[in-house]
């Protein structure tokens, strides 16, 4: 089932532009977000292939089923709610019975979780993409060998500039377990002309290998040091290397290329959403109301403009927060919505699609 289907079967219960144009954040070139919600057919939510939403290839365009847009306000989800706030200039069609479905039927203190706990989640976003952006990853990737320490004396030294000043190559080397100790291993050197002890060197091969080597070591043969293996540090090297280079090749490339042109080394529409949410919800907290069309867009575009230092709006942010867990703390808001009357109200939406549904289909028999 398409979109495309949901409107040849007039299926549609509410239809919006969504996003920043609902939000009064929109500029010139900003692409137009629809959601919405919509029913099944009736014997398709009875059998077993029940469809909890629809996107466009994009997913710019969602449709919510029913069902799953009421789970959704009951978890008091930012994108549910704020489809029950949508402007008036932002619906494209709204069938009679989702007027049913209001606000402030559902807002609660989930929303301290859903929207607040959100934006400190986007906050983190943002102090990531800040990270990648002033420490960028080298295009090639570090080896096991740059997580390897010689001891020397009582200090240690990268194993390979120790392999240069003693003029050893690693193939030469043999590596033994040390009991007891942890990544710490025993480094023999086979000096002999011909390399009769065969060992096996460092790693099996430097630039894919995920671990040291170990060799079979004749008796009587002297480790000349020992070699230190940090397997925490290589581990934590190759996860933030693989997220770096994930995240250049899935980034948006205008919003990075705004962020570069902006020179403040943020995710600008990032951190506006960050401050659209936590406004949103101390208003939801203090109010018991849900304002979608933000009354301060000036404010926000200057951030998303870039217009303010990182930091300053990490600290305005953080500040904000804690506003917003005072506002919940003293709100008169219920903990959580009415599960069952949202659940009558589902029931009796639905009911009533399906008769007019039927009802049309006779008349057109």
């Amino acid at each position: 089932m398409t979109i495309a289907d949901l409107r040849r079967q007039n299926l549609i219960l509410f239809e919006a532009v969504s996003g920043s144009r609902a939000y009064g954040t929109n500029l010139p070139h900003s692409d137009t977000d629809l959601k919405g919600v919509f029913v099944l057919p009736e014997d398709q939510f009875f059998g077993l292939d029940y469809v909890p939403q629809i996107a466009n290839e994009t997913n710019d365009e969602v449709f919510y089923e029913l069902r799953r847009f009421v789970e959704l306000l009951l978890k008091n989800n930012p994108t549910a709610l704020e489809l029950l706030g949508t402007p008036a200039d932002c619906i494209v069609y709204q069938h009679p019975l989702f007027a049913q479905f209001q606000a402030e039927n559902f807002l609660s203190k989930l929303c301290r979780q859903s929207f607040a706990e959100y934006a400190v989640a986007q906050i983190r976003k943002a102090k990531g993409l800040n990270k990648k952006i002033n420490h960028p990853e080298p295009p090639a990737r570090k080896s096991v060998l740059d997580f390897c320490y010689v001891t020397v004396g009582a200090g240690a030294q990268p194993v390979a500039g120790w392999l240069a000043r003693h003029g050893y190559e690693a193939a030469q080397c043999g590596l033994a377990n040390v009991p007891h100790l942890t990544d710490l291993y025993a480094l023999f050197v086979d000096a002999t002309p011909e390399q009769r002890h065969g060992y096996r060197g460092l790693v099996r091969d430097a630039e894919t290998s995920q671990d040291v080597q170990l060799s079979a070591v004749p008796r009587g043969e002297q480790p000349v040091a020992y070699l230190s293996f940090n397997r925490n540090g290589y581990s934590t090297f190759c996860r933030v290397f693989r997220e770096y280079w994930e995240w250049v090749a899935k980034r948006n490339a205008e919003r990075y290329q705004n962020t570069v042109n902006h020179g403040k080394n943020y995710d600008a529409k990032n951190m506006l959403h960050v401050f659209r949410l936590l406004q949103m919800a101390g208003e939801i907290a203090e109010t018991r109301q849900l304002s979608v069309r933000r009354p301060n867009r000036e404010f926000l575009l200057q951030i998303r403009r870039g217009e303010f230092d990182y930091e300053t709006l990490v600290a305005e942010a953080e500040q904000l927060v804690s506003r917003v867990e005072a506002a919940f703390a003293a709100s008169a808001l219920p903990e959580a919505p009415d599960k069952e009357a949202a659940e009558q109200v589902l029931r009796r939406v639905r009911q009533a699609f399906y008769e007019t549904a039927r009802s049309e289909e006779y008349r057109s028999a």
